[in-house]
């Protein structure tokens, strides 16, 4: 299905003074008609009452079916419009337009409410307060097509990474329609379909990364191990994601503008662990660049000594003073130095 847009339809302000013109004649003529028929001056002028009365009432019909013709739009909005169930155009662009009264526009959408910016409703709570409250969002909901840009929140999905664990993830998808035609007839709800090609793009891309750095992990495919993961790359995750989602909707005329990354944890049942993991992973960096600089301070300070020849020390010290280095310098406490008055040896 293609679009085709309508754009010889801008008449509207001429079609809607017709219209009144209709309505002023078909007033004249029952006002006119009634007028003769009550004044019952002859067989000739009764008929020409009867004329009046039934013209000026087949005018006001007339005009009352044109005025289904009469469409606003205002910027950025569309309307799929079918003629007995035959596709016959879009229209585009703001203006105030006249078509075939008889056609219809089609929108199967039209009262889909989905977590998104532009298209979020009252809670179901706030909306049954009243039946006035009813009526009046029943009465806003109408079959036009917003195409501005709008961002879908899907609800946060818990899914397993490439090593199996459970994680939390929501996104962010930025979304407009691009060609209505294919919105409305290719797919049964464009905006319901969005959603689940979302949730299913989502899962498809998350199990192919790790939530953190792990070794022998294969995220791009060529072979090779890397250092991809959910946590660290989430700009290359949120492209991934985007360019799977816009496959499978192309068919539905929508483009996603962008995706991203608006949660990520680990599930609530590992989370704890996993922190621990974390903890126990930087308590042990942290440790081996205490010992690395350590280890460098003790060769300083023996090779300082040993060139300017300030203490000769045999084995036997050098090894005790390493040790009483290591454990001063490597201690999580500060030393508590004992001094010895006597002898060195």
């Amino acid at each position: 299905m293609e679009e085709r847009v309508i754009s010889k339809k801008k008449n509207g302000m001429a079609a809607m003074f017709g219209i009144l013109l209709l309505f002023a004649a078909s007033i004249v003529g029952i006002v006119v008609g009634s007028i003769t028929i009550a004044k019952n001056n002859g067989a000739l002028m009764l008929a020409v009452g009867i004329v009046l009365l039934v013209a000026g009432i087949v005018l006001i019909i007339t005009a009352l079916v044109l005025c289904g013709g009469l469409k606003i739009l205002k910027p950025q909005e569309a309307l799929v419009l079918t003629l007995f169930g035959k596709y016959v155009g879009t229209l585009k662009g703001d203006g105030f337009y006249f078509v075939n009264p008889f056609c219809a526009s089609v929108n199967p959408a039209a009262k889909t409410k989905l977590s998104q910016s532009g298209d979020v409703s009252a809670p179901a709570s706030l909306m049954t307060i009243t039946n006035n409250t009813a009526n009046t969002n029943a009465a806003i909901s109408s079959n036009k097509i917003s195409l501005k840009i709008m961002t879908l929140n899907n609800n946060k999905q818990k899914i397993n990474d490439c090593l199996g664990n459970p994680i939390e993830i929501g996104i962010a998808v930025t979304w407009k329609v691009v060609d209505t035609a294919k919105a409305v007839f290719n797919v049964d709800n464009y905006k319901e379909f969005l959603s689940l090609q979302c949730d299913s793009a989502l899962r498809d891309i998350v199990r192919i990364y790790p939530y953190d750095v792990a070794p022998n992990v294969d995220t791009t495919g060529d072979g090779i191990a890397d250092e991809g993961s959910l946590r660290g790359s989430s700009e290359i995750v949120a492209e991934k994601i985007r360019g799977e989602i816009q496959k499978r909707v192309v068919e539905a005329g929508i483009e996603v503008v962008e995706a991203r990354i608006t949660y990520l944890a680990y599930a609530p049942e590992i989370a704890a662990v996993m922190l621990q993991r974390q903890q126990a992973s930087a308590i042990i960096d942290a440790r081996k660049m205490i010992v690395d600089g350590a280890v460098g301070m003790v060769e300083m300070a023996l090779e300082r000594l040993s060139e300017n020849h300030t203490v000769d020390l045999d084995e036997e010290r050098k090894a005790a003073m390493v040790s009483n280095l290591l454990v001063v310098l490597c201690g999580n406490r500060d030393a508590q130095p004992i001094v010895n008055s006597g002898s060195l040896y």
